[in-house]
C-alpha cells in the first residue's frame, strides 16, 4: 500500500514537471508481421522517447540487399501486347521497351518473388504495369539502369478488385536497388494492400492521386524520392484495423510537392532521420500520433505544418519531438505551424516556425528542451489556455493568443 502510494505521488510529480507520460491504447503494438519483427511496448509508465519502431527489427537482410542474386534468375524481355505471368517463386530479370504489358505475379501465399528491373520502359493505357495478385512478398529491385512505367488512361477493374496504380499489389512490396524508377500515373503511383517498404534506389513519381499508398504500413529505410502528387505524396490508412495505417522513416532524401498532404497516416508516423523537403502541401505531416527523433525537415504548408488529428482510436492524439532540425513556413491565413488536437511535447531539436499561429494545442503541452523559435522569437513554454483549440505559442516565454 505504502509503495503504491509513493509510486502514484512520483507519477504526479513527474507529470507536473512536464515529463513525457505517453499512452498507446488498443492493439497498437501487435501489428508487426514478417521475418523476425519485434517492437518494444509503450505503456502509461513509459518515459523513453515514445518510439514505436526500431529500424533493425523492421527490415530483413534480404530487404536491405540492394543487388539481387542472379545465379538462378530467369531473364525476360518485354514485348508489346504480351503480358508476363510469374507463377513460381524465383528471381526474374525484366528488360525491354514495350506497350500494353502487365507483369502478373500469381504464386503461392508463402512464396517470394524478386522482379529485377534492368532497363524497362513500359506504357499501358488502362492496366498496371506490375500487378501482384498473390504472393508472400515481392521485391522490386533496380539494377544500375533507368526504368520507366506509366498508365496513361482510366484503370479497368479485375473482377471486384479496383486496380488503381501503376504498381498494384495485394501483398507485401519491397523496393530496393541501385538504379532509378520513374512512374507516371493517371491515378495512384504505387499501391500495396499490405506493407510497402523501400530500402534503396531512386524514385520519380508523378500521380493524379496518391503517389505511395499502403493499407498497413509504409516503412522507408533509405532511398531518394522526387514526388509530385495531385493528392497525397505518402498515404497509409487501413479501414478495417485502425492500429494499422502507419508510416516509419529511418532515412532517405525526399522532395515532395503535394496538392493535399505530404506525409499522412491514419495511425502514427515515426521519423528517425533523413532529409525531408516538402515544398508545398496542405498538411505537411499528419497522423494521430507523431514522433520525430531526428532528421532535417523543411515544410511549406497552406493549412498545418505538422498536425496530430484524431484519425485512429488506437493511439493518443500527440506530437513528440525528440530531436532533428525542423523548419516550418506557413502560408498566410488561418494556419498553424504545429497543430495538435491533443498535446505537444518538445524534448530536443531545433525548430523554427514562420506563421500566423505557431503551436496550437488542445491539452497541456511542454517544451522540455531544445530550441523553438516562432517568428524570430524563442519560446519556452506552450500554453493551453483555451482547451479545444485556439491557442498560439509565440513570443518570449510562450504566451500570445491568436
Amino acid at each position: 500500500m505504502i509503495v503504491g502510494a509513493l509510486l502514484a505521488l512520483l507519477l504526479i510529480f513527474l507529470s507536473a514537471e512536464g515529463s513525457i507520460v505517453s499512452t498507446i491504447t488498443g492493439e497498437s503494438n501487435n501489428n508487426l508481421s514478417g521475418e523476425g519483427s519485434t517492437v518494444s511496448t509503450i505503456t502509461e509508465e513509459s518515459n523513453d522517447d515514445s518510439s514505436i519502431y526500431v529500424a533493425s527489427s523492421e527490415f530483413t537482410d534480404r530487404d536491405l540487399e540492394q543487388e539481387a542474386d542472379l545465379e538462378d534468375a530467369t531473364y525476360i524481355e518485354a514485348k508489346s501486347d504480351t503480358d508476363i505471368t510469374i507463377s513460381e517463386e524465383g528471381v526474374y530479370v525484366i528488360s525491354g521497351d514495350a506497350t500494353e504489358v502487365t507483369i502478373y505475379v500469381d504464386v503461392e501465399d508463402e512464396s517470394k518473388v524478386q522482379i529485377v528491373l534492368d532497363g524497362v520502359n513500359i506504357v499501358n493505357e488502362d492496366m498496371p504495369v506490375i500487378y501482384v495478385k498473390s504472393a508472400d512478398k515481392v521485391f522490386i529491385t533496380t539494377t544500375d539502369t533507368v526504368n520507366y512505367m506509366e498508365t496513361s488512361g482510366s484503370f479497368v477493374s479485375d473482377g471486384e478488385t479496383n486496380l488503381d496504380a501503376v504498381i498494384f499489389s495485394k501483398d507485401d512490396l519491397v523496393f530496393n536497388g541501385v538504379g532509378s524508377l520513374e512512374i507516371v500515373s493517371s491515378e495512384n503511383g504505387i499501391s500495396s494492400k499490405d506493407d510497402l517498404k523501400v530500402t534503396g534506389g531512386t524514385y520519380y513519381v508523378t500521380s493524379e492521386l496518391d503517389s505511395f499508398e499502403a493499407n498497413d504500413r509504409i516503412l522507408i529505410y533509405d532511398g531518394t524520392f522526387d514526388v509530385t502528387s495531385s493528392k497525397d505524396a505518402f498515404h497509409c490508412e487501413n479501414d478495417d484495423d485502425d492500429s494499422l495505417g502507419n508510416i516509419y522513416i529511418y532515412d532517405g532524401t525526399f522532395e515532395i510537392y503535394a496538392a493535399d498532404d505530404g506525409i499522412t497516416a491514419a495511425g502514427f508516423i515515426q521519423i528517425d532521420g533523413g532529409n525531408i523537403t516538402i515544398t508545398k502541401a496542405s498538411e505537411g505531416i499528419e497522423a494521430t500520433y507523431i514522433v520525430i527523433n531526428d532528421g532535417n525537415i523543411d515544410i511549406y504548408a497552406t493549412d498545418d505544418g505538422i498536425n496530430a488529428a484524431s484519425k485512429s482510436t488506437a493511439y493518443n492524439v500527440e506530437i513528440i519531438i525528440n530531436g532533428g532540425t525542423i523548419n516550418i513556413e506557413m502560408a498566410s491565413g488561418d494556419t498553424d505551424g504545429i497543430d495538435a488536437n491533443g498535446s505537444v511535447t518538445i524534448n530536443d531539436g531545433y525548430i523554427t516556425i514562420t506563421c500566423n499561429s505557431g503551436i496550437d494545442v488542445d491539452k497541456e503541452s511542454y517544451i522540455n528542451g531544445g530550441t523553438v523559435i516562432v517568428n524570430g522569437v524563442q519560446i519556452y513554454e506552450i500554453r493551453a489556455e483555451m482547451m479545444g483549440g485556439g491557442n498560439m505559442a509565440g513570443g518570449p516565454g510562450g504566451g500570445m493568443r491568436r
